[in-house]
């Protein structure tokens, strides 16, 4: 059965999150994301990935309406397995200090890539205020 706590161990496990925010005119804004969960907050870092420009929406999303969410997912052919957890809370961006270098070790700690290459762009910390999830199967395991 799915719990808090197995919802919060599934979703630190996925391997790749979905941010929305919010955007001009109300409209959501959705990008796939690599993140870590760390003390109790979901972090992510601005990378080195091909983008077409490093004023990236999300962020002037976020220092507009720092409601978001992150969401994980797994699907399979059978369905019995599918599952899905968000995080909802605040986001703050942090272009410099102690929360951006311990969200970039927290990324580092989770994929080998950032070890050789370091994110060097700004972090988004997301406090997290509301942990939902559903479960095809609350019996089965992932």
């Amino acid at each position: 059965m799915m719990n808090r706590f197995e919802a919060e161990r599934r979703f630190g496990e996925a391997r790749v999150g979905h941010l929305a925010t919010n955007g001009p005119e109300g409209r959501p804004h959705l990008v796939p994301c690599t993140f870590a969960v760390h003390d109790d907050q979901v972090v992510s870092v601005v990378d080195e990935k091909p983008k077409r420009t490093k004023r990236l929406q999300r962020l002037a999303n976020i220092a507009a309406d720092p409601r978001v969410s992150v969401l994980v997912d797994r699907y399979d052919e059978d369905w019995t397995r599918l599952w899905w957890i968000r995080a909802d809370g605040i986001a703050v961006v942090r272009e410099e200090g102690p929360e951006r270098d311990a969200a970039v070790q927290a990324l580092a700690a989770k994929y080998p890539q950032y070890v050789a290459e370091p994110p060097t762009g700004p972090a988004i910390i997301v406090v997290v205020d509301r942990w939902s999830w559903w479960t095809a199967a609350p019996d089965v395991e992932p």
